[in-house]
């Protein structure tokens, strides 16, 4: 990663990525799905802050790739993918995403994943 903070976007949409400085963890159905001491921090406009945890931190046995994509004009195409938690029938649809091929400006989180808070148990360790 580059050095310090990393800024891109643009002037009304700022994006920042920068490493954070302590362990996250992702929860969902009583499992850790997510647990990195290396995960970066992107800030993009008006939005909550998003932990990027690389992908070797993120258990890939709980986590089934899925058909959807979305493009962002900032970050490049996202895939999803949606968590299964065997012995606890929960499963939550889409909860992952990845740019797993981010546009140049933002090329530190490819090989990172990402979750939606509201779709899993939580995510400890983000700054408030």
């Amino acid at each position: 990663m580059r050095e310090g903070c990393i800024m891109a976007g643009t002037a009304d949409h700022p994006i920042t990525i920068e490493a954070v400085a302590h362990r996250v963890r992702v929860r969902f159905a009583g499992s850790i799905v997510a647990d990195s001491a290396r995960a970066l921090l992107l800030r993009e406009a008006s939005y909550q802050p998003v932990a990027y945890i690389p992908r070797q931190d993120v258990d890939m046995a709980l986590l089934a790739r899925t058909d959807r994509k979305t493009r962002c004009p900032y970050k490049g195409e996202a895939s999803y993918y949606s968590i299964h938690v065997d012995g606890y029938g929960r499963i939550a649809e889409n909860a992952v995403w990845s740019y797993e091929q981010p546009l140049p400006d933002v090329a530190e989180i490819a090989g990172h994943m990402a979750f939606y808070p509201d779709r899993v148990d939580g995510i400890d360790g983000l700054p408030p």
